[in-house]
């Protein structure tokens, strides 16, 4: 227990903590949008089962992780086809390139059937697509590829199991404690679900960016960095994301406020 209460443990649990709540802010978004499509009675429980589960696999999924790291960091293909495609291919990529196109498909779904004429007149408790359990069944895997990069994030700081292990708990705790409020303000403010459905877009994108260098970061080798048409693929820093998410933010704050502004001085003419 003393060897646990070193002050670099502790550091370590206060950075990994921040970590995760930023990390898990994508996470969070998906599990309220995807929350409305079932059914309106469930979905409190839904949003609650499914961060409770995917906490518990986390967790399981940590521990694989530092077991099986150097396993999962070698290449068990690589694509030689000069000028077109070349680099090589991990289970770290696959998870990437699944993750950012599920998302993308997912965002650019929610936009579509937004943009239809029949969506125009149904409110949300009409949304319903999926049964509960698949709503559940979708939280859990998202979050899963979800938190593959921010364990892999998580690893690079500390490889203490029980220092990782309390950050992910309280970051679970975090989720839990917001995922009503998030969902009520879209809810209540349907445009910043717009909004979070093109955050959602750009987070694909990111994953996919992060399929191209799984590889050779950890192995060392940039020759096995994945390239199309001789341009390798690069991953968007996280500064350059989160910079994006604010700047989309900003512009919905202020055109909101803008709007408002027009309709009070509509009225009062």
């Amino acid at each position: 227990m003393d060897d646990l209460l070193t002050f670099d443990n502790l550091s370590d649990l206060v950075v990994l903590v921040f970590l995760q709540a930023v990390l898990g802010f994508d996470n969070l978004l998906y599990i309220s949008i995807e929350s409305q499509r079932a059914p309106e009675a469930s979905q409190k429980s839904v949003r609650y089962w499914g961060i409770i589960i995917a906490v518990a696999l986390r967790v399981v999924l940590l521990f694989l992780m530092l077991q099986l790291i150097e396993a999962l960091k070698i290449s068990f293909y690589v694509f030689d086809i000069p000028g077109i495609i070349t680099g090589s291919v991990n289970f770290a990529t696959l998870i990437f390139v699944f993750g950012g196109v599920f998302i993308m498909y997912t965002a650019v779904r929610e936009i579509s059937h937004m943009l239809t004429i029949e969506q125009l007149d149904k409110s949300t408790g009409n949304k319903t697509q999926k049964t509960a359990t698949q709503v559940v069944i979708m939280i859990v895997l998202m979050n899963l590829i979800f938190s593959f990069d921010s364990i892999l994030s998580a690893i690079a700081i500390t490889k203490v199991f029980v220092i990782l292990t309390i950050a992910i708990m309280v970051s679970g705790l975090a989720m839990l404690a917001l995922a009503n409020t998030v969902t009520a303000f879209l809810q209540r403010n349907r445009m910043y679900e717009v909004l979070g459905l093109f955050i959602l877009l750009i987070v694909g994108v990111v994953l996919l960016g992060e399929a191209g260098p799984a590889a050779p970061h950890a192995m060392h080798q940039d020759d096995l960095q994945l390239k199309f048409f001789d341009h390798a693929v690069i991953p968007m820093s996280k500064s350059t994301f989160y910079f994006s998410i604010v700047v989309l933010v900003l512009v919905e704050v202020v055109q909101t406020g803008y709007q408002r502004k027009l309709a009070t001085e509509r009225s009062r003419r």
